[in-house]
């Protein structure tokens, strides 16, 4: 792809990943599907976007259950529910019995099952409580933290369309098949500047390492399970690996700031503290 379709592409990723009133041509999504890179990039923007009710109320301040409501309001608002949908289509096709046909066939069915529905309200729950905990970080690194989970949801989708082979015809074979295993270079390098978001803590890092970890396992499970890449597997890769991102990175948060300095205390990674042994 050279430099002048690029703008395009990127549309077409915004397009495709959000409500946003761009990228809704042929012509973006066609440089869309041939540019994975686009992903973690379109996350950049994305991710500041959905920070922008955590940072009003972290200095607000509210309290933070209204903040972790704000933050879900705010991703469903911007991205839409076509990715909640693929979570709910990957429980339902969890806990059926049968080959890789059926449980594909399952996924086509528009009836919600009780599996698809446990495993979308673990989704929607796991991002309230997450946005509660980012209420608890100084604004900077609760907008970081954001960030860095959008992109690490945007990696994981670039993993899975990289890695993965298509099922069956459809949005995975329109991407997944376009893509060969060097295209995950490039969006793997893009999300690099991504651990900078949260320093010193490695909050950010842990997000993006979360991230592509659950890409991988859902990979191997659809491998072995669906007999390759869906388009609900894609996109259920973005919202299970954001959640999966943000409470891996309030984890390493927690742990960054709580440093000993003493017999029985402890400070933040921010503070300027002298240390006294008394």
């Amino acid at each position: 792809m050279g430099l002048k379709e690029a703008p395009t592409a990127i549309r077409g990723a915004l397009g495709f990943l959000s409500r946003l009133p761009v990228g809704r041509d042929e012509r973006a999504w066609e440089a869309f599907r041939r540019a994975p890179w686009t992903l973690p990039v379109a996350g950049y923007l994305l991710g500041g976007l959905a920070a922008v009710p955590v940072a009003v109320g972290v200095l607000a301040p509210v309290p933070a259950v209204t903040v972790g409501l704000a933050y879900l309001v705010a991703v469903v608002a911007l991205t839409g529910i076509n990715h909640f949908d693929g979570v709910a289509d990957l429980g339902d096709a969890a806990v059926v019995h049968g080959d890789a046909e059926r449980r594909r066939e399952v996924m086509g069915d528009t009836t919600l099952g009780v599996g698809g529905t446990l495993a979308l309200a673990a989704v929607v729950v796991g991002l309230a409580l997450a946005g509660a905990g980012l209420a608890a970080l100084p604004v900077a690194a609760a907008v970081g933290l954001v960030v860095a989970a959008e992109v690490a949801a945007k990696a994981a989708m670039a993993t899975l369309v990289a890695l993965g082979s298509a099922a069956h015809d459809g949005f995975g074979a329109a991407v997944a098949d376009e893509t060969p295993p060097r295209g995950l270079v490039t969006p793997l390098v893009l999300t690099a500047p991504a651990v900078a978001l949260t320093l010193p803590s490695l909050a950010a890092l842990a997000a993006l390492a979360s991230g592509v970890t659950v890409a991988l396992a859902l990979l191997w499970w659809a491998r072995g399970r669906l007999d390759g890449v869906t388009g609900d597997v894609v996109g259920g890769a973005n919202e299970l690996a954001r959640v999966a991102a943000l409470h891996a990175g309030l984890v390493a948060w927690r742990a960054d700031v709580a440093v000993p300095v003493g017999p029985w205390e402890s400070v933040g990674l921010g503070e300027v503290v002298a240390w006294t042994p008394w």
